[in-house]
């Protein structure tokens, strides 16, 4: 996988720079992994705009992904590495030796034709899923549950790892790509390896266009809106002076908006920086 830069032959792609699809082997996804998804546009149940700069871009389909890697003991073969819409990591299919057929987060790395597994006492190899107690010190990991059975909730998109540096009694101690250190039951799934699609934060997409085609509308800055539509509108030229805030009046930029009494909150050793 790398980066596809091009001649500047007219301005969208004057300083365009992509991701290329080389580690992409199956260009059709799987018809019974697949379900529709709703657009929004950014309408709530009443057609009221509730979330600005949402809308247009192209019809997809949603990928049904495996978080949970609950299907113990069972090898399964990958048959493809695909494109994914609705996520800026690849995705897996597997083949399992009964027959099943299930999407998994591609890691870094993972070919066609590999075998994985998933469950208690597998060997630590890369996209194999097994839980905390069974990988070793100092090992990259994605997909992390939050509690057993869950599925993987954290460490999900494109090039994004946790490492686990410590176990202490029943938890085990990660540091994730946030830079937050906390503590997450040893009994919880992980997967070997980091996400794919690491470049995917290089990509610069050259034009306003193909922001559209991924459904997001022109966003405009709160200091240029009127003081009725926004706390931090108005004012005579340039004006931009007062607190950053939200539509809402809510600061921003800095302000903690964590909830002091979080139950979690016990299991946070080192806030994200």
């Amino acid at each position: 996988m790398g980066l596809k830069k091009f001649k500047p032959v007219t301005p969208g792609q004057r300083g365009k720079i992509l991701v290329d699809f080389t580690e992409i082997t199956k260009s059709t996804p799987e018809k019974s992994l697949l379900t529709s998804v709703k657009s929004s546009g950014g309408r709530n149940n009443t057609g009221k705009m509730t979330m600005r700069y949402i809308g247009g871009g192209n019809k997809k389909m949603y990928r049904i992904i495996d978080f949970a890697r609950n299907k113990d003991g069972i090898v399964a073969t990958v048959k493809g590495i695909e494109y994914d819409p609705n996520r800026t990591a690849r995705i897996a299919l597997l083949v399992y030796a009964d027959g099943e057929k299930r999407y998994i987060l591609a890691p870094e790395g993972l070919k066609e034709g590999q075998k994985v597994i998933s469950g208690a006492g597998v060997e630590p190899e890369l996209g194999n899923a097994l839980p905390l107690s069974d990988i070793p010190l100092g090992t990259i990991i994605h997909n992390i549950e939050l509690r057993p059975g869950q599925g993987g909730a954290m460490a999900r998109s494109a090039g994004s790892y946790a490492q686990l540096t410590s176990r202490d009694g029943k938890f085990a101690i990660i540091k994730l790509p946030s830079g937050e250190t906390r503590m997450v039951l040893v009994t919880c799934k992980a997967t070997i390896g980091a996400v794919s699609n690491s470049d995917h934060s290089n990509q610069k997409l050259g034009k306003a266009g193909r922001k559209r085609w991924l459904g997001r509308r022109p966003r405009n800055r709160g200091v240029v809106m009127n003081p009725v539509d926004h706390p931090m509108g108005g004012g005579e030229g340039r004006a931009s002076g007062g607190h950053p805030r939200s539509r809402k009046g809510l600061p921003a930029k800095g302000y903690k908006t964590r909830w002091k009494n979080k139950d979690s909150n016990k299991y946070i050793i080192e806030r994200r920086k």
